[in-house]
């Protein structure tokens, strides 16, 4: 098969086959069209395209990005889109040789993920409860964390959970993950309480909407906007403002800390590593061992607050 004589057909054509052979994500998509954009930029630049670049001229790139000030995961995270690029150009015979293959990249630095303790979590569902304009508001954000706490969710499956997975008290939920793999997680007593709250009120709200000539929403967070469920940025900006009302720094908190509180508390209470990976929806039970890391940090830490050996001779006087 011949290569596309454009760059964007190159990007388009690639993307289209990683939506249909690998059920990419959306936003896995949007980064690597980003990505290579930039470089097909680059390329133009200096009268050269994806068909004639060589392994130095990727590494140019690499390089240039580095001189940029661009963070190591940034460039790690360019260079795997070229490479997948690459991998696909050569496979249908575009190109005969694949000039990326070799290329090593900066790797990523491997930072211990944000976590938050029990209080801080218990803070900050107390705070969802007492937070929203209205009665509804605050059942549906109750209802948000206590989910997101007990399931460890992805914010995205978190949002965009269909209503028809929380019919009939349930147990557990069906979620819809990364590449389209589906996993099971169990609700707690909590998260089914609010579950159950939050879809009277829905239900109520939509009956209402219904009769008034309005349509019914498959999402179990309804929103108006483009996406009918609520958005990433609007949940982001929620918890936000739930760690003021909590008390908790908000430099702190995002809807992923959460995820990781989930993990991080199931490991100290005694929950083996594969069952917390196939809760997170890891593909590699190598991602979910850093949760070990973050325990043995804060273990660490409890020792040098607390342990009488640990503390300054001043204070033992």
């Amino acid at each position: 098969m011949s290569a596309p004589a454009a760059q964007d057909q190159w990007i388009s054509t690639f993307l289209e086959a990683q939506a249909a052979e690998l059920g990419a994500a959306t936003n896995t998509l949007l980064a690597y069209g980003r990505d290579l954009k930039d470089f097909s930029a680059w390329l133009t630049h200096r009268k050269s395209d994806f068909a004639d670049a060589d392994r130095d001229r990727i590494e140019r790139y690499l390089i240039d990005c580095d001189a940029q000030g661009l963070s190591r995961s940034t460039r790690a995270r360019r260079l795997s889109a070229i490479k997948q690029l690459y991998r696909f150009a050569f496979d249908e015979g575009w190109r005969q040789t694949n000039p990326a293959i070799q290329i090593k990249g900066p790797g990523r630095q491997k930072r211990l993920p944000k976590t938050l303790d029990v209080p801080e979590v218990d803070r900050l569902l107390v705070a969802a409860r007492q937070t929203g304009r209205t009665q509804a508001d605050r059942v549906r954000n109750t209802c948000l964390m206590e989910v997101l706490y007990a399931t460890g969710m992805r914010v995205t499956e978190l949002v965009s959970l269909p209503v028809s997975s929380a019919r009939g008290d349930p147990r557990m939920l069906l979620v819809l993950g990364k590449g389209g793999k589906e996993r099971m997680v169990p609700l707690s007593p909590p998260a089914r309480d609010a579950l159950a709250a939050w879809l009277t009120l829905r239900d109520e709200a939509e009956a209402k909407s219904v009769a008034e000539g309005g349509q019914r929403s498959k999402f179990l967070f309804p929103s108006r906007g483009k996406s009918g469920h609520l958005t990433r940025h609007r949940f982001f900006l929620l918890v936000k403002e739930l760690a003021v009302q909590g008390g908790v720094s908000p430099d702190k908190v995002t809807p992923h800390t959460l995820r990781h509180a989930f993990a991080t508390h199931l490991l100290a209470n005694g929950a083996d590593l594969r069952s917390i990976q196939t809760l997170l929806g890891h593909a590699d039970v190598a991602t979910t061992e850093i949760y070990t890391h973050v325990l043995d940090e804060r273990l660490a830490e409890l020792v040098l607050e607390h342990h009488p050996l640990a503390r300054d001779d001043d204070d033992l006087g």
